[in-house]
């Protein structure tokens, strides 16, 4: 499979020109102060969680991804691209919201990244409705700057690590309703939107890092090479397209394995302790409804409702 096929995506509205950069500079990252550039500069910044942050692709020491691939691709010849990201492994939608959005309208971008919310369905708190208004609250004020946003829709990690249906159901109706949540935001905000949640891109694990549930350099390649396909086909970037072949293999299946039993024992039980009490409970209201002959009709009605409520109280505002 290419990358090209597992990043099929779409601009769901004509997105406003960017301005032609000057000469660029160095990116900065999460903690670091914003990188200085001349006043015609292509300003690009991050915003989101460990998929922007670039978890699963490092390069000397430190994670690199799909936007910094990207920034590299938006300008041609001398001119340059000023790069912030302030993605942070762990954030949840309010983090993005409270705390990394007010740092990237600071900086002011043409472009803005705005990819977050697998966190959220990890936690015991979640909350459709107030994930779509931190989500609707970063968009509108991004795009009330004249930035382009670039969003995307992910896979559920219940499917992605394997668990068993009872317990991976409830995530996967989640991240749907995360989805859809990004799907009507993009469409109001004429997003350069990804599709990262089909089989072309789940069902292929060397995009995937050992983790399973973060891309690895592959599909951070993949990540970089479909935004900017997308943006090339509105006259967005001027710059080469990233490559799609990583330097490095993908991850074995005893690292892979290794992986899940030494740092991914880790993860599991750091979530543990939020979301697997509830999960249970979840995964037991899934096996009493298959019990009673219901099957999973009530609880996927309950959650389209609350869905519809969500996109009824934040698309109405």
């Amino acid at each position: 499979m290419t990358g090209e096929r597992a990043v099929a995506g779409t601009v769901t509205k004509a997105a406003a020109s960017v301005p032609e950069p000057a000469p660029g500079v160095p990116a900065a990252r999460g903690g670091d102060t914003a990188p200085r550039g001349t006043a015609d500069s292509l300003r690009f910044a991050v915003v989101g969680d460990s998929f922007s942050e670039g978890v699963g692709d490092r390069v000397g020491g430190s994670w690199r991804g799909w936007a910094a691939l990207l920034a590299e691709g938006l300008t041609d010849g001398g001119r340059g691209t000023a790069f912030l990201n302030l993605a942070v492994s762990g954030a949840l939608s309010a983090d993005v919201a409270d705390e990394q959005a007010p740092r990237a309208l600071a900086f002011r971008p043409h472009l803005a990244s705005v990819v977050v919310g697998v966190n959220d369905t990890l936690r015991h708190t979640f909350d459709i409705a107030l994930l779509a208004r931190h989500l609707d609250r970063v968009c509108a004020d991004l795009d009330a700057l004249g930035a382009v946003l670039l969003t995307a829709c992910l896979p559920d990690p219940g499917r992605m690590l394997g668990l068993p249906p009872p317990l991976a159901r409830p995530l996967a109706r989640r991240q749907r309703s995360v989805n859809a949540v990004v799907h009507a935001l993009s469409d109001r905000y004429g997003a350069v939107h990804l599709h990262l949640a089909d089989p072309a891109w789940t069902e292929d694990r060397t995009l995937w890092s050992a983790d399973r549930l973060h891309p690895g350099e592959r599909g951070h390649r993949a990540v970089a090479a479909g935004f900017h396909r997308l943006l090339a086909a509105r006259g967005l970037t001027h710059g080469a397209p990233p490559s799609t072949e990583p330097a490095q293999p993908p991850p074995t299946r005893t690292e892979a394995l290794l992986w899940l039993a030494t740092a991914g024992t880790g993860w599991v039980l750091r979530r543990s302790r939020d979301l697997l009490p509830q999960l249970l409970l979840l995964a037991g209201a899934e096996l009493r409804h298959w019990v009673d002959g219901t099957g999973t009709a009530p609880l996927d009605a309950r959650a389209d409702d609350a869905l519809t409520a969500a996109l009824a109280a934040t698309m109405g505002r």
